[in-house]
């Protein structure tokens, strides 16, 4: 009972750590803007006020920041996606000449950090004539969330017995009729999870939106966010209540994602 009590005191306090910096954003987004640097700082606003999301939603290039990034975004995670089960059921499924290595170098482009493939990319989209394009971010997001998206779902595949599909395969289906059909509902859950992590990393990059997109008409939200800093000082209160819009399409997206979750749960287990 006592260990018990203490892995809950436990668990409560480190959820307490990783959420305080999210209600910090939010209570700096309410306060006035003489209120958001004192040194005495209140953890529960007593004055509260939505200027600061005012100033935040009608500062130029938001409206236009936000459908860039939604565009870039889903687009690349959706392509992802999609070509990352189909790697991902040929790594599971297929026996083939280097099938070992081809999954190490899966887990080594996972390893390879945005900055050393900064030059590269940008050399190549200058190359192609993408540069000031956002088919340039497209094609970046894609290949950075690709990895990801082969290697993770490659587990889920593997977790499901492949003598579900062989079944439906003896009783009449092709083998993309028994992978549509049986396995792709199963692969639910594993398609939730993979599509919100690479949504969430193509969605909050900046590095690639800052140099290969220089036109304000075409920046994304976090370039755009990146504007409540100036040379003449930082506007925290309409920072804050920016970064607070900044996450509202995320948290829709999982909600949405979270719906479709349970219904391949379902599906998955209704047809088996």
């Amino acid at each position: 009972m006592l260990k018990k009590s203490a892995a809950n005191v436990a668990g409560l306090a480190l959820a307490l750590f990783f959420l305080f910096p999210t209600y910090w954003m939010i209570t700096t987004a309410l306060k006035p803007k003489g209120s958001t640097i004192t040194s005495d700082y209140d953890l529960i606003p007593f004055s509260v006020t939505f200027s600061n999301f005012v100033t935040a939603w009608t500062k130029p290039g938001f409206l236009s920041s936000l459908g860039n990034s939604l565009l870039v975004t889903l687009t690349a995670v959706l392509a992802a996606i999609v070509i990352g089960i189909t790697a991902a059921v040929a790594m599971s499924r297929f026996a083939f000449r280097g099938r070992k290595s081809f999954v190490l170098l899966m887990l080594v482009a996972q390893m390879a950090p945005f900055e050393a493939l900064l030059i590269p990319m940008f050399l190549m989209m200058r190359d192609l004539q993408l540069y000031e394009h956002l088919s340039s971010l497209i094609l970046v997001y894609f290949a950075v969330t690709l990895p990801f998206c082969a290697w993770t779902l490659r587990g889920f595949v593997n977790g499901i017995p492949i003598e579900l599909e062989e079944a439906a395969m003896v009783d009449g289906c092709g083998r993309w009729k028994a992978f549509q059909k049986v396995t792709l509902p199963l692969l639910g859950p594993g398609l939730v999870a993979t599509s919100v992590f690479a949504f969430i990393t193509a969605w909050n990059e900046f590095l690639f939106a800052k140099v290969l997109i220089r036109s304000q008409d075409l920046e994304t939200l976090p370039v755009w966010l990146s504007g409540f800093q100036t040379a003449f000082g930082t506007d925290w209160g309409g920072a804050m209540a920016a970064s607070v819009l900044f996450t509202v399409p995320a948290l829709v997206f999982f909600l949405i994602v979270q719906r479709k979750m349970v219904a391949g749960v379902t599906a998955g287990a209704v047809k088996g």
